[in-house]
């Protein structure tokens, strides 16, 4: 019988040491609002620090940002799991269309972003910040400039200069992160391959970062992590722009096989928990929410 015991203990206090090392990894929480009369979702979203493609997608029955039901009651998805890289400086996801970045006093904060399209598409890799400016000059690209020969060879400062009024530097030449004079971009894969935020998202992240910082830009559809001893996964929509793809055949279920990779690695000896049926749902959905997977009891 005390053999008994000490076995139960012993492996009791093995779960516990896993549940106790394991690091909190969601970001936010979840959270709901009532739909009110003349609402549209873009002004919804930028108040909640979303976009409105985030939105949307949460919500698969709203099929116009600008006509919505009064009265109805719809997610706001600002629960959000880190993306699986170095807690320091700034990291991009491109896969999940948001900035991270992580202060020297353990505060982390999050802002959507629009990034860049098709052939303009933004390279994924780590880089550094090399300068700052307020209110910017722009410096038009040439390869822009053949492709939109409207745009003077430099735009100063004011309402129409697409970097807005804060521009970060970065030693990956010729990509910014920098605010916007289209912040309905924010949130798709619309720009020439710069970072851009709501301006008073690069207004406040610009406060916070020092030349030198780190940045990295990774591209993370699938996003698994831990909280309060549950794992949660996370997947996002395989789409060029935001929404087209949303609304017809989701190609995510291609995603599966990482989505298995991903909980393998995460999960680890909980691995034989995953309820696997739950996340196939989840990556079919592609809904951008975290959902639990896998509880340890």
């Amino acid at each position: 019988m005390l053999k008994k015991i000490t076995i139960i203990i012993i492996l009791f206090s093995i779960n516990l040491n896993l549940f106790s090392s394991q690091e909190e990894e969601l970001l936010g929480n979840l959270s709901y609002y009532k739909i009110k009369n003349n609402d549209n979702l873009i002004e919804i979203a930028r108040k909640n620090n979303l976009s409105f493609p985030e939105i949307m997608i949460a919500n698969p029955k709203i099929d116009d940002p600008w006509m919505l039901n009064e009265g109805e009651i719809i997610i706001l998805p600002k629960r959000h799991i880190l993306p699986d890289s170095k807690k320091e400086g700034i990291v991009v996801n491109k896969g999940d269309l948001r900035v991270y970045f992580y202060g020297d006093d353990s505060k982390i904060l999050s802002y959507p972003i629009g990034i860049g399209r098709g052939d303009w598409e933004t390279p994924t890799g780590s880089t550094k910040i090399t300068g700052k400016k307020k209110n910017p000059y722009w410096t038009v690209p040439k390869s822009i400039l053949e492709e939109e020969p409207h745009w003077p060879k430099v735009v100063k400062p004011g309402p129409e200069n697409p970097l807005g009024t804060r521009a970060i530097y970065l030693s990956m030449t010729g990509y910014l992160l920098h605010g916007t004079n289209k912040p309905w971009g924010v949130g798709m894969k619309v720009s020439h391959g710069c970072i851009r935020l709501f301006p008073e998202n690069i207004e406040e992240l610009f406060d916070y970062v020092r030349v030198g910082q780190k940045v990295e830009i990774v591209d993370q559809p699938v996003k698994a992590g831990w909280y309060g001893g549950v794992l949660y996964l996370e997947v996002h929509t395989m789409h060029p722009y935001g929404l087209e793809e949303n609304q017809g055949l989701k190609p995510n279920i291609r995603l599966l096989p990482k989505a298995a990779s991903i909980i393998q690695a995460k999960a680890g000896v909980y691995i034989g928990r995953v309820n696997w049926e739950n996340v196939t749902k989840i990556v079919k959905k592609a809904s951008g929410i975290p959902e639990a997977i896998l509880t340890i009891y």
